[in-house]
């Protein structure tokens, strides 16, 4: 038994060897943790001393894991006691190896007279010590918590078959095995919230009667085991609390931190210990990073934030990484994220620092305004790699492809930095345009065309704001808004006509207008829009807008039945198309006319145009392209008998509109499989599921249009009905063709 003593100042208090603490009410959600501890710390496996160190940032749940470790080994047998001692690495005087050394020691029954000085000889007691326990058939477990380097952790390193766990808010590389401890899970934290509430009051249901309230606020939480351990002892306190009414208080990101705080605990007090243990240039670098809009960042952008070299911002984004104040991005290498409760406090430190004066205003609007420049410079590059064939484009990058893998990695930057101010809501409302489009992230689209268009009512930026119309209704067309998108269409053509532009960019509002009416199935009129587009762009000799007018009047020929004078439409798009470059377009007219010809009953024809669109679709990596052109091969197939084939096409369809989340396409998708398994006899059950399985997408598809509509809404239409919009670039030539069977 260890004999407990007092120790001088700042050295860690001892623990007995069977006095590891319980885990607190609600541990919960770390199987996957335990069970690599657990194989790690096995003697079985075990040449030597297994150690393990267990890193994230503060207030994660490191120790209490630790514990719950420590527990199950014993319940093993796996180890016969337990040393702890606490290293205090965050405190203000964290414990050093001696002070360790002599408090483990004084645990294994040393007396104080016995002990060595410190040094060499106090560590070779401490091991054998250790040795002379092995070889009595006992088994000890070393738990080093709180250590914040790896001087205070090395000398207590035990011999022989014993085992070690060590705890930390820093990488501690060179100890053993190296595990980062994160956030829980969202019903992990749900459940460790109820259990802490009910271990303070059997009789709190408010988890049972409130359970939206309760995952709120688990979110506002981060899902950090001690902000919820903090907010449960804040619910005790107020029995009469609701968790709606909590979770709107967590809510307020300017209050966050300060509503973590339980008299006892507080989330700031933690991070600012980590913070505290940084060098001045890793403060400044976790200060600027709160400027950035999104939720992570690529070394570039913060090279530019830090206004130094690129090596040397690296070197200290990974001594932040390596304190867990921010993570490596795991899909992304060079990329680099910060929790949001960091995030707020980062923000409450640079507005700290700048109230202190410690650092200028200048500089941080300095940083931001490099930041800013840096996104719509890189953006605008990008776009003019999305342009039509031909267009000139920016040597920033080297081709399509590497543009839209920049857009991919940065468009939620992007997006929320289109907020920040008008001229740069305008900037990237215009930059972002083909790639949401592309992409098909129409409800980001509605929301950046929205920005653009109040940003020329403010900047009174006339010229631009005539066309900015066009482009809101095209993206209000994405999100199957159609009787707004025709208004915002009209709007856009009224002001055209009173500037005087009846040509030029008019040409792309009417293919915009013809879109919208064909979806509110007004088939004449959108027939007469596209032929009116199609004469203004052969007034501007305009050849890409002439093909996709052609294209776009196909469609509504088709519509209205005329499918001999849809083919040859569709012909002239293509051909068009062709004298252009542009593949994307001539994948679009190919599927067009394989849809026409379908009708015509030409189905091997059909099958070779949506064959062809198929191709041309992968070369150019549009995966809706191929979505869409497997549905109509598999309606081609259908026409030929080819049922297997139609089947399987159809289901590719399936797969791939799925997995892009287009539910409405994929409702159409399983309805096409269900006519086709209907028309070559399957069985009853089998149709049945297929025409299930389309109401379920179509009932998921207006779930999804709702709630598009709540969020863009305020953004997009109250923008929209204050001010109009416009492009000071080539029009958009309208929504992707509808290319459904």
């Amino acid at each position: 038994m260890a004999v407990k003593t007092y120790v001088q100042q700042y050295a860690p208090v001892p623990t007995a060897l069977d006095a590891l603490p319980q885990p607190p009410a609600g541990f919960t959600g770390r199987e996957d943790d335990l069970a690599f501890i657990l194989s790690a710390l096995d003697p079985g496996r075990a040449d030597g001393p297994a150690v393990v160190v267990l890193s994230g940032w503060g207030g994660v749940g490191k120790t209490t894991l630790a514990y719950a470790s420590g527990h199950a080994a014993q319940k093993r047998d796996w180890y016969t006691g337990v040393l702890l001692v606490d290293l205090h690495g965050y405190d203000a005087y964290p414990a050093q190896a001696e002070d360790a050394l002599e408090a483990l020691l004084r645990s294994l029954g040393v007396r104080p007279e016995h002990l060595p000085p410190p040094g060499a000889g106090r560590e070779a007691l401490y091991r054998s010590q250790l040795n002379a326990r092995q070889e009595a058939g006992e088994r000890l477990l070393v738990v080093a918590d709180n250590a914040s380097a790896v001087a205070q952790v090395q000398p207590l390193l035990p011999p022989g078959h014993h085992g070690m766990l060590v705890t930390s808010r820093h990488r501690l590389t060179g100890l053993g095995r190296m595990r980062t401890v994160n956030s829980l899970q969202p019903e992990d934290a749900v459940a460790l919230l109820e259990a802490a509430l009910k271990n303070n009051d059997p009789d709190d249901v408010r988890v049972e009667q409130e359970p939206e309230a309760a995952e709120r606020v688990a979110s506002a939480c981060g899902y950090l085991p001690l902000a919820l351990q903090i907010t449960a002892a804040l619910l005790a306190q107020d029995p009469g609390q609701s968790l709606a009414e909590r979770a709107a208080a967590l809510g307020d990101a300017e209050g966050i931190l300060d509503g973590l705080n339980d008299g006892e605990r507080s989330l700031r007090t933690m991070f600012d210990q980590s913070l505290e243990r940084l060098t001045p240039q890793e403060q400044d670098l976790f200060r600027l990073l709160s400027l950035n809009p999104g939720p992570d960042i690529a070394t570039p952008a913060a090279t530019v934030l830090a206004d130094q070299p690129q090596a040397a911002t690296e070197r200290l984004l990974a001594r932040l990484a390596a304190s867990h104040l921010i993570e490596r991005t795991p899909e992304v290498r060079g990329r680099w994220q910060m929790h949001d409760l960091l995030r707020a406090y980062a923000h409450e430190q640079a507005e700290a620092a700048k109230g202190r004066g410690r650092v200028p205003h200048r500089r941080y609007d300095q940083a931001r305004g490099r930041l800013i420049g840096y996104y719509v410079k890189h953006a605008e590059a990008a776009d003019t790699h999305l342009d039509p064939p031909g267009s000139p484009v920016s040597s920033r990058f080297q081709d399509r492809g590497q543009a839209l893998v920049w857009f991919d990695a940065e468009r939620e930057n992007l997006v929320a930095l289109a907020h920040t101010s008008p001229q740069t809501g305008l900037n990237l409302g215009f930059a972002l345009g083909s790639y949401l489009r592309w992409r098909r992230r129409f409800q980001d689209l509605v929301v950046v065309r929205a920005l653009a268009l109040h940003a020329c009512q403010t900047l009174q930026n006339t010229g631009d704001e005539v066309g900015a119309w066009s482009n809101l209704g095209a993206a209000l067309t994405g999100v199957r808004r159609f009787d707004e998108a025709v208004r915002a269409q009209r709007t856009a053509l009224d002001l055209f006509q009173r500037a005087g532009d009846t040509r030029g960019r008019a040409a792309g509002a009417w293919i915009n207008l013809g879109v919208a009416l064909g979806e509110l199935r007004r088939f004449d009129e959108a027939v007469r829009a596209q032929q009116t587009a199609l004469d203004l762009h052969r007034q501007t000799g305009d050849m890409h807008g002439q093909a996709s007018a052609w294209n776009n009047l196909g469609v509504a020929l088709g519509e209205l039945r005329r499918f001999d004078e849809a083919v040859h439409a569709h012909q002239t798009a293509l051909d068009l198309y062709r004298q252009t470059g542009d593949m994307h377009g001539q994948a679009s007219a190919w599927n067009n006319l394989g849809l026409a010809l379908g009708e015509l009953r030409r189905f091997d024809e059909a099958v070779h145009a949506h064959q062809t669109a198929l191709d041309l679709h992968r070369q150019t990596g549009g995966t809706h392209g191929q979505a869409t052109a497997w549905n109509n091969l598999g309606t081609a197939y259908r026409g030929v008998g080819r049922f297997d084939e139609a089947v399987a096409a159809g289901r590719r369809a399936v797969e791939m509109l799925s997995a892009v989340q287009d539910w409405f396409r994929a409702g159409e998708a399983w309805g096409e499989v269900a006519a086709t398994l209907s028309v070559a006899g399957a069985p009853p059950s089998q149709v049945r599921e297929a025409w299930e399985q389309s109401a379920t997408a179509y009932t998921k598809a207006d779930a999804d249009e709702e709630a598009a509509a709540s969020r863009t809404r305020a953004d997009a239409v109250e923008a929209s009905e204050e001010h109009p919009p416009a492009e000071s670039q080539p029009p958009s030539e309208g929504m992707p063709i509808p290319e459904n069977g």
